[in-house]
């Protein structure tokens, strides 16, 4: 990202980094088998890299319900510029061309799209993320913190975000981040 200095991905592998930090980190798929509906929320949609993978491992899982995700972006990037970044990801291939096919233009506010006949439905939120989890009529079962390290986009770390995601979430809600930073794990 031009804008934050800061990678999308490891360039070393992405969607392992993306397996380890966020579905296992969330104790993917076993946190969603028995539900009959699974809504995980999202601080920063960047490539969808996170989306997709998270698709990937719901589909494979044989997961009976559907699967809600959620998830703010303030800097969408252009269509060319998604797929470009997914050219990573070969195996990611059919997801990629389903995401860059329905990707909205970058117009704020709420844009709702269905994937796998309806199990999966992504609202993405262009806009700022206190401003767009603050209108959010959601129960959150599971949060991915991906929004750049706290040092790059700080507003994506800030203690009215984390009272947004507090009033959005249920008992025992997961959360998952590849930060350290001790002032993200104090606020959580």
């Amino acid at each position: 990202s031009s804008h934050f200095d800061d990678v999308y991905y490891s360039e070393e592998n992405g969607q392992e980094e993306t397996e380890f930090v966020f579905l296992k980190g969330i104790n993917a798929p076993d946190c969603w088998l028995d539900k009959d509906n699974f809504v995980i929320a999202e601080t920063g949609f960047g490539t969808g890299l996170n989306f997709m993978a998270t698709c990937k491992a719901w589909l494979e899982s044989g997961a009976k319900g559907t699967l809600t995700f959620i998830s703010v972006e303030k800097y969408p990037l252009s269509n060319d510029a998604l797929a470009e970044a997914h050219k990573t990801f070969p195996e990611l291939a059919p997801y990629s061309k389903e995401l860059c096919n329905a990707w909205p233009p970058p117009a704020p506010g709420l844009h709702p799209r269905n994937f796998a006949n309806g199990k999966i439905k992504l609202f993405l939120l262009f806009g700022d993320a206190a401003d767009a989890f603050s209108e959010l009529n959601a129960t959150v079962d599971a949060w991915y913190f991906d929004g750049f390290a706290p040092a790059k986009n700080p507003e994506m770390w800030t203690d009215e975000l984390f009272n947004q995601i507090a009033q959005r979430s249920r008992p025992g809600t997961s959360f998952a981040t590849f930060t350290a930073a001790g002032f993200v794990r104090r606020a959580l």
